[in-house]
């Protein structure tokens, strides 16, 4: 018996069977994530937490498109630029979620069918079972709008094979599902076809299911794929992204002079100069974290310093408001970002420092 549903607006939140069902509903914006619909996940886990019935939490996305393209950017933007702070209150609920759902007691399964960006990530990159299909495209593209990885982007970059984390960090270049399995952002690979199938077995599970039942019971529709295209080009990757300084990553690149490099550089040349050396540095130092939570505090305070910073409104102007793809950054080449700008990214900031006391 399915029980009603708790609204049927930008969130539905309801018991199907034996499963808490979590669906972002705004399928006109591929279901990008308000701070309200981040609230109400944060409800409903609550909820599925403590409600003996539900024994798997499951994750989906409304519509045909995707799972989540990211954050409400437009919001973001109109506050930034009105000296707001909707920034400093989305984040700090996304990333103290981001961390819970890293630690749900319950199986939580993630379908990450679709467009997967940014926020949509940090909702099913954390689950305990992560589900990619033949038409997963996963990114991180937030360099392009003079940001970052985020919510714990730079923890699961930062544990892929290599320089695979560096690679699609700063270039925000997509994966497909394989890519995905194998950059360590998901678990399996499920048709799209076999949604339906595997939804419904989720929903008849027994109370009290294991991982370890949840994840035989997902490789049972799984087509063991664990490699995409990018397994074949990580030497080269690694060669060119094993630097500490982007001026050396893009050195790096022009010696090699290939096609892949050069199309590379392009990516790159395209994006936030300081956006990408913010980025490699939180990765470099993400790489040495011990946890989520580590990376995500370091991550909150590099987000308020983007928040107030002309790069974040620039690359939203161009990308989403005026939509001419000609950002102007600031400042424009790499070699110019000095580390006096860098420092209010990396800062401790006293009372407002992230925490993941619920009561703070």
């Amino acid at each position: 018996m399915t029980a009603a549903a708790q609204g049927d607006g930008d969130l539905i939140v309801r018991r199907e069977g034996a499963a808490g069902v979590i669906r972002l509903n705004r399928p006109k914006a591929i279901n990008a994530m308000t701070l309200e619909m981040s609230e109400g996940i944060d409800a409903a886990l609550d909820q599925f937490e403590s409600d003996p019935n539900v024994a798997v939490v499951l994750l989906e996305g409304a519509g045909e498109r995707g799972l989540c393209a990211g954050g409400d950017i437009r919001g973001l933007y109109e506050s930034s630029k009105a000296g707001g702070d909707l920034g400093k209150r989305f984040w700090r609920q996304e990333y103290v979620m981001n961390a819970r759902i890293a630690k749900y007691p319950k199986p939580y399964v993630a379908f990450m069918d679709g467009l997967v960006m940014g926020g949509g990530v940090g909702l099913s990159g954390h689950s305990s079972h992560r589900v990619v299909t033949e038409r997963t495209k996963l990114a991180m593209p937030e360099v392009g709008l003079g940001f970052f990885p985020d919510v714990g982007g730079t923890w699961l970059l930062s544990r892929s094979p290599g320089e695979l984390g560096a690679y699609f960090g700063l270039t925000g270049q997509t994966m497909n599902g394989p890519d995905a399995i194998y950059a360590k952002f998901a678990d399996a690979v499920v048709p799209s076809s076999k949604l339906p199938e595997l939804r419904e077995a989720l929903i008849k599970v027994g109370a009290g299911v294991t991982h370890a039942e949840v994840r035989k019971l997902i490789n049972g529709f799984a087509t063991g794929e664990m490699a995409g295209p990018v397994a074949a080009m990580q030497p080269k990757i690694d060669s060119w992204f094993a630097h500490d300084r982007m001026e050396d990553i893009i050195a790096s690149l022009q010696r090699d002079g290939s096609e892949f490099a050069l199309s590379t550089l392009k990516v790159l040349n395209e994006k936030s100069p300081r956006g990408m050396v913010v980025t490699l540095k939180l990765l470099r130092l993400a790489r040495a974290s011990s946890s989520l939570e580590e990376c995500l505090v370091r991550e909150y305070r590099a987000a308020l310093a983007v928040f107030a910073s002309d790069d974040f409104r620039e690359g939203v102007r161009a990308a989403v408001i005026d939509k001419d793809r000609n950002p102007k950054w600031s400042p424009p080449r790499v070699e110019d970002v000095t580390p006096e700008m860098l420092t209010p990214y990396f800062v401790e900031i006293g009372a407002d420092e992230l925490t993941f006391d619920k009561s703070k």
